[in-house]
């Protein structure tokens, strides 16, 4: 029997595959050696001129850059904030202690600008040594104990004796204000809603009555006198003129300004007034051109003056960063007040007699008391200068106006502010509350226009359109019953709503 033995299976045959193509070599790509990078490094001959242009500036970016690095350097300083501590440490560096001219900033700068030099220098152990010295120094320690810094400046007898006749005068007015207003609240035929919403309607009516040139320059300034029977202008050729109301007829001429005159009021309580200027100095004068007194001491020009309620006393800003209070009766300065940063532009005083405002280019208002020349609250809110500020009748509520075309009211028992008017298209020059019982306020801009606002509601009662140019300033009669307003087309207008007024009392009747 014979078994068949199984051969093997061939092995499989697989397909051939495909050979892989055959890329030819990539020829490398040519890069252009520039000399900056290669062949400037290998050839010391290649060389290159830079331009004028390019050195300059290049120079101008590393003065730049040092000094940047010195004010940061400068500002990192540690340096004395004590006068006196400046001097010494100037003395021991080998420099004049004070040069001529030069105040306290300025020293403590001039001494910060010579460490920043003598630290690049390479001096530093100069400062070292003289800062030991200043440490070892016998008594300089017990000086600097004995140095006191008072919040305040110790005043005249004769500002002691007027903050006490300001205290006197003010008191019973604050109490009648405040009895009267609780009398018309509490009273069964008073209705004080009725009355200002009279008040307001009136105030709508308000029409140019006339309107006169005032001067050959721009005017600046009007004020009416107590009785609204005389208005006083001032312009920008220094020359006051006194006119007679209604028909604006010139009584006088008001000459002894050198510069260009930038505000008047007329006294509350006679006819003489008052005038500001550019030339530093403020002036009294009679109704009939006379000069009674100049009031000199302000470093810089002035821009506003106004009188005390009680007429005897007189506030003038300056752009010195000062305003100041002065005693009619003698010429005396009674009162230099400081506390603004930047130029004092306004002051007004409170109807009672017993606050003082003060408004500035540091974009603040101050109200102080002038019974104890304290502070009594800044009123912080607008973002440009404050040009205006007003107090209300009312005795509680204070108007600024600002070059942010805004008008803002404060509330003086909160220390708030009550509401902003987004018054005008232009800066506000001027504000003012209607004098009887501040149902209104007024408010004169640079966009050629005064307006009329109601302070019940904030709302706009009419607007008073006619100047062509700027309008400078404004002023509201004593009744209540005429506006006048100057402006930089020299032209006086009076704006008048007493026919109205007259209408209305006989349908009363």
């Amino acid at each position: 029997m014979s078994m068949e033995i199984p051969r093997p299976l061939p092995p499989a045959i697989t397909p051939p595959m495909a050979p892989h193509p055959v890329h030819p070599p990539i020829a490398p790509i040519p890069i252009p050696v520039t000399p900056s990078t290669s062949a400037a490094a290998d050839d010391d001959e290649v060389d290159y001129e830079v331009s004028d242009d390019h050195r300059a500036a290049r120079e101008r970016h590393e003065r730049a850059v040092q000094e940047l690095l010195q004010r940061r350097r400068a500002y990192a300083m540690a340096v004395p904030t004590n006068d006196s501590a400046v001097r010494a440490r100037l003395r021991r560096l080998g420099e004049p202690i004070t040069l001529f001219g030069e105040r306290e900033m300025e020293r403590r700068d001039r001494l910060r600008a010579l460490m920043v030099r003598l630290e690049a220098d390479g001096q530093f152990d100069r400062l070292l040594r003289a800062q030991e010295d200043e440490q070892g120094a016998p008594g300089d320690d017990d000086d600097m104990e004995q140095i006191q810094y008072p919040f305040f400046t110790e005043g005249t007898n004769q500002l002691l004796q007027a903050r006490v006749d300001i205290a006197m005068y003010s008191l019973p007015r604050a109490k009648a204000r405040v009895d009267s207003a609780k009398r018309r609240l509490a009273g069964p035929d008073e209705d004080p809603e009725a009355e200002a919403a009279l008040v307001v309607k009136q105030a709508g009516d308000f029409v140019l009555e006339c309107s006169e040139i005032g001067d050959d320059r721009p005017l600046t300034g009007c004020s009416f006198s107590r009785d609204a029977s005389m208005l006083a202008t001032s312009s920008w050729s220094g020359i006051i003129k006194v006119w007679s109301m209604p028909q604006i007829t010139k009584i006088a001429t008001l000459k002894g300004h050198t510069e260009r005159a930038t505000d008047v009021a007329f006294s509350p309580v006679d006819n003489c007034l008052a005038t500001a200027s550019a030339d530093k100095t403020a002036k009294l004068w009679n109704r009939d051109g006379s000069l009674l007194m100049s009031f000199d001491g302000h470093l810089d020009r002035l821009a506003r003056v106004a009188f005390h309620p009680s007429g005897k006393y007189l506030g003038t800003a300056s752009f010195d960063k000062t305003w100041r209070l002065w005693d009619i009766n003698t010429g005396t300065e009674l009162l230099l007040q400081e506390g603004h940063s930047r130029s004092v532009y306004g002051v007004s005083f409170h109807p009672d007699g017993s606050l003082a405002a003060s408004c500035g280019l540091d974009a603040n208002a101050r109200v102080w008391d002038l019974r104890s020349g304290r502070l009594y609250c800044t009123l912080i809110g607008h973002v440009k200068p404050v040009l205006g500020v007003s107090f209300s009748p009312n005795g509680h509520l204070v108007a600024t106006a600002s070059e942010d075309n805004f008008c803002r009211i404060w509330d003086l028992r909160t220390r708030q502010m009550v509401y902003s008017i987004p018054a005008h298209k232009s800066l506000i020059s001027h504000v003012k509350f209607e004098p009887q019982e501040g149902y209104y306020l007024a408010t004169s801009s640079y966009d050629s226009k005064a307006a009329l606002w109601s302070t019940r509601d904030y709302k706009p009662i009419k607007s008073l359109a006619g100047h062509e140019s700027k309008v400078t300033s404004l002023d509201i009669s004593g009744d209540g019953q005429h506006i006048v307003t100057v402006s930089h087309d020299r032209t006086i207008k009076i704006w008048s709503c007493r026919g109205t007024a007259r209408d209305n009392e006989m349908e009363l009747d």
